[in-house]
């Protein structure tokens, strides 16, 4: 059976309306969060026709012709039965064109039987749980991944970004999700939220604090965890001398029970910390959250920078030091 759809070509303009975000209230709940915290702006969709079949999403991408290192991955993966059940999935997937510019014999590589699971993570961080049409996905600055990494979204212009990527063909509607083609692979961090944190430079204090603390090790351990990581500056300026004895090892006790403050067990995006209002960390105490003047507040300081993925959790960049009572 050919069913008639559409293409999307999206044009961003102002509005607040929201769209359908997904399968479940939940999903639609942590939509409309994320487009609180995020913005409300919307989009003006210009339409032309297309044809496509409904079938499943791995016959819908056998019968396109243009995703067979996609389906041979998925196979390899052990996750092509999974994409062919009920989902409902969004798949954002790349062209043949797309695996045959990673640099060369990184494809070969990840199939062999040794490279299972990083194939499979790669894959996952392409596949979101639940409906995300083109008109969804244009009203949001991201969608947590099967792999629990967040995929950033970006209007820009006439294209829309998914990561590093542009959806080149939106909206094929399968019988169990829909498929967003896009031209390039996009590929999740493998760094643990210590190396994040290090690679990024502006966390030197708190992993310093993590080091005479002894939490480096729960920052590099499979977590997940969520943490909102003061900068430099954020501790910089606490009270002269605050810092240099909160070092002291005889302080390890005390300098733990602040950095525990920020850290919350899962992985928490920002539009989900939005809408829980409040999460426990692991000192036991639980912060208060909050959108304050259009920004994510946490006991008060600023989120600066939302959902830094890692390998093992999350990372939002606040901007001051939060104290436990």
């Amino acid at each position: 059976m050919r069913i008639q759809q559409t293409a999307l070509i999206v044009a961003l303009t102002a509005g607040s309306a929201f769209a359908q975000c997904g399968a479940t209230a939940k999903a639609n709940q942590a939509c409309e969060n994320d487009v609180v915290a995020h913005g409300t702006d919307a989009v003006m969709v210009q339409e032309a026709s297309y044809q496509i079949r409904a079938g499943n999403i791995v016959e819908t991408a056998k019968k396109a012709g243009s995703f067979n290192t996609l389906l041979a991955a998925a196979q390899a993966a052990g996750l092509a039965e999974p994409l062919m059940n009920d989902g409902p999935f969004t798949v954002f997937a790349p062209t043949d064109e797309a695996f045959a510019a990673l640099p060369a014999g990184t494809v070969e590589s990840l199939l062999k039987p040794e490279n299972k699971a990083r194939l499979a993570a790669i894959l996952k961080y392409h596949v979101v749980p639940g409906t995300l049409n083109a008109r969804t996905v244009t009203r949001l600055s991201g969608a947590t991944s099967l792999l629990g990494q967040r995929i950033p979204f970006a209007v820009n212009a006439d294209k829309v970004a998914v990561g590093s990527a542009n959806v080149i063909k939106p909206d094929i509607i399968c019988s169990n999700g829909v498929i967003h083609v896009i031209d390039r692979v996009i590929l999740p961090t493998s760094d643990n939220i210590a190396q994040v944190a290090e690679s990024a430079g502006m966390f030197n204090t708190l992993l310093a604090a993590a080091q005479a603390a002894g939490l480096v090790d729960a920052l590099t351990g499979e977590g997940p965890l969520t943490v909102f990581a003061p900068t430099d500056e954020a501790f910089a300026a606490l009270p002269a001398g605050t810092v240099e004895t909160l070092l002291k090892p005889e302080n390890k006790s005390k300098l733990a029970a602040i950095l525990k403050y920020h850290v919350v067990p899962g992985r928490v995006s920002a539009a989900e910390a939005a809408g829980a209002k409040a999460a426990q960390t692991l000192n036991g105490q639980s912060v208060v959250i909050d959108i304050a003047d259009g920004t994510l507040r946490v006991d008060g300081a600023k989120v600066i920078r939302t959902d830094v993925n890692a390998s093992n959790g999350v990372i939002h960049v606040i901007d001051r030091v939060i104290l436990p009572e």
